[in-house]
């Protein structure tokens, strides 16, 4: 049996898979479908549901790719009048089709289980983030050593991205031991769409962490991907507020904020 649309988009919640819903919010005149009308469509290529097949369709589900990928609704206008001048189609009408994008809530991963990636864990999920940790140390990637995160991945740095799948809507937060940690680590994770890759420390050892990393080959461009030292300068000492500036760089990305004080 086909699942209906509103099956699929609760499949997605519980699965915490993207998707973009596009919705026939106005119709006048001659359209192949009435408002009202979805589809929900995959970053596959898959799709449910309709919006009214032919060009419009195919142009519809361009923009619902589009849509996934950069995290920004949509709203469509279409006139299907003449197609020698751009229109998708002869029937006469207008419609309009929002597109909605459809993304899992963004997850932070805690990369070392130590006391600031305990402090790291508590605040993210406070946040409303998920989270999960990973450690190579298994003793420090549990839920009794790290209390309170969604999951957990005992695995070298670099084996993270075969257990866990990095999006757009990742997170990469490095609490580790040390420079050598990050180095043999760092370049599976460079390769990730993560939107975000944190490395705490000095910048002395960062500089030691790049020059490893040149060594190994990695291209400039992938090492400015990293923000480290992490966070925002609050001169921080505590393993909590040490936590406080991490998330604060974090959201002031992901919301595109400056960072300045509000009086400002």
């Amino acid at each position: 049996m086909t699942k209906s649309i509103h099956q699929a988009i609760s499949e997605l919640e519980k699965s915490n898979e993207s998707a973009a819903l596009c919705t026939v919010v106005k119709s006048e005149g001659s359209t192949p479908r009435h408002v009202g009308s979805k589809m929900l469509v995959y970053p596959d290529g898959r799709f449910i549901g309709t919006v009214g097949g032919g060009d419009l369709e195919h142009r519809v589900l361009d923009e619902a790719w589009m849509a996934i990928s950069d995290g920004q609704p949509r709203l469509l206008h279409y006139t299907m009048v003449d197609p020698s001048r751009g229109d998708p189609g002869v029937c006469g009408g207008t419609v309009e089709v929002f597109v909605e994008p459809i993304l899992p809530a963004p997850m932070i991963v805690v990369i070392g289980g130590g006391h600031v990636g305990k402090a790291v864990v508590h605040l993210a999920k406070w946040l409303g983030f998920r989270v999960a940790v990973s450690d190579d140390r298994a003793e420090f990637c549990t839920p009794e050593a790290v209390p309170g995160a969604d999951a957990y991945y005992p695995c070298p740095m670099a084996e993270l991205p075969n257990q866990l799948k990095v999006t757009r809507q990742t997170y990469l937060v490095v609490t580790s031991r040390g420079s050598s940690i990050d180095a043999a680590g760092l370049p599976a994770l460079l390769q990730s769409q993560a939107a975000y890759i944190g490395v705490i420390g000095s910048k002395r050892r960062w500089l030691t962490t790049v020059k490893a990393l040149k060594e190994q080959g990695i291209p400039d461009d992938w090492i400015q991907k990293v923000h480290s030292p992490i966070g925002l300068e609050l001169n921080a000492e505590t393993p909590e507020e040490i936590a406080v500036s991490i998330l604060a760089e974090i959201l002031m990305l992901r919301n595109r904020g400056t960072g300045k004080m509000m009086k400002e």
